[in-house]
């Protein structure tokens, strides 16, 4: 039975109502790959890697599964049709956890969980693509989940059927993990994901494959973790073939001003859960005591909170007004920027750097989440340096949704990766 939150509407990755998820397949991997065969002759058994870091096969989705995804199950759950490139190849899909640390705590230790999904080929060498996901409001619906994360699947289906290896951190206090959840929380965001690769990395070694090219995508929260993921790996020297995003909340201060000072009239009525998830996993993860209280209304502060820590709440209870949801100072633009949640939120950006790789921004003009000008901001603030920096583009999907942006993006991303 599903919980009161996977029913409810006020979440960016808007997982209510979608068609029946897809069950991962448990079949042993073909003979024609055997380096993948031999990491996944048991399915139920955990495996170890250096450093901490198991995984254990979770199923296999053959070429019919995948193709099943990508004509009917991906446009019901975008409300779009696009035309994506039919899978090739079956994909086995592994859970890897591995150990990481969380910044903004001192370096505190942590176990974390992941997606791996590989091509069931001879091949040794694939293009990787790491998939940095949307808002959900439920700790399984993330990448090493697979058959509760309609995005992942449409990402399985497009990439790892195609030949690309497929990886996908769950980001803190998701998957596995059993600490708050850290959102928008841009140093654990960076972690989680650096940790990921190396541990997909590792897994890989042991398996005598490698990845030769490295890609990033990411949707909605997860086109903000994407562009932040970038800055770490350039800052370590780590090559990126190419970045892309979709309705990506670049300056969540801009965004959340926005929403604040000039509403627009077709702003989703779920945009109250960024406040609300975010005043929280601030509070939890920046160490801010009373944060969440100091933002939310009296009214809303408990039903919040439940939110937030996943327990049973009465989903009428949420105000999705805005003005009933917060207190009313944090209307006037400048006790917002001067307030310790104000402070916090302009640190929560992933643009102003000098980017060197190159990076596609795809953003839809009709999103009632992200607005044309956030999904442009890194291009403007690229362009805007002398002669301007021309690594990074912004490219509209035309009249799109926020899902309708994401699924329209998709197939975009492919060809692009495919002719690099």
């Amino acid at each position: 039975m599903k919980s009161v939150l996977a029913q409810t509407l006020f979440m960016i990755g808007l997982y209510a109502g979608t068609t029946p998820l897809l069950q991962a397949q448990t079949a042993t991997p073909g003979a024609t790959a055997p380096a993948v065969t031999t990491a996944g002759a048991a399915a139920s058994t955990s495996r170890s890697v250096a450093s901490g870091v198991r995984y254990e096969m979770i199923g296999r989705w053959d070429v019919d599964k995948l193709n099943t995804i990508l004509k009917k199950d991906t446009p019901a759950f975008s409300g779009v049709q696009v035309s994506y490139t039919p899978a090739r190849n079956a994909v086995i899909l592994y859970r890897v956890t591995y150990p990481s640390v969380i910044p903004e705590r001192g370096n505190q230790p942590i176990l974390a969980s992941g997606l791996l999904a590989i091509p069931d080929t001879p091949a040794r060498a694939y293009p990787m693509v790491s998939y940095q996901h949307g808002t959900v409001y439920e700790r399984k619906q993330v990448p090493s989940f697979p058959e509760q994360s309609p995005e992942t699947q449409l990402m399985i289906a497009q990439f790892a059927g195609q030949g690309y290896v497929l990886i996908g951190a769950d980001y803190f206090g998701m998957g596995i993990s059993t600490e708050p959840e850290g959102y928008m929380v841009k140093g654990s965001h960076q972690q989680a994901t650096y940790d990921m690769l190396m541990a997909a990395r590792s897994v890989l070694a042991g398996m005598s494959v490698h990845d030769d090219k490295l890609f990033l995508s990411g949707w909605s929260q997860g086109g903000f973790v994407t562009m932040a993921f970038l800055e770490k790996l350039e800052a370590a020297g780590v090559k990126v073939d190419g970045a892309t995003t979709a309705s990506a909340p670049l300056d969540v201060f801009a965004l959340l001003e926005g929403f604040l000072t000039y509403p627009r009239p077709n702003d989703a009525a779920w945009l109250n859960s960024i406040v609300i998830l975010s005043a929280f996993a601030f509070e939890n993860y920046y160490g801010v005591p009373g944060l969440a209280r100091s933002v939310l209304a009296d009214k809303s502060y408990e039903v919040a909170r439940k939110a937030y820590e996943r327990e049973p709440f009465q989903v009428s209870e949420i105000p999705t007004d805005l003005h009933q949801l917060m207190r009313p100072e944090y209307f006037d633009p400048q006790y917002f920027a001067r307030s310790a949640y104000g402070r916090l939120i302009a640190t929560t950006q992933a643009y102003r750097w000098v980017i060197r790789s190159d990076v596609r921004n795809y953003y839809g003009e009709s999103d009632e989440a992200i607005t044309p000008g956030v999904g442009r901001m890194a291009m403007t603030y690229a362009q805007a340096m002398g002669a301007g920096n021309p690594h990074v583009q912004a490219i509209s999907t035309g009249p799109t949704t926020h899902r309708g942006t994401f699924a329209t993006a998709v197939p975009a991303w492919k060809q692009w990766f495919d002719g690099k």
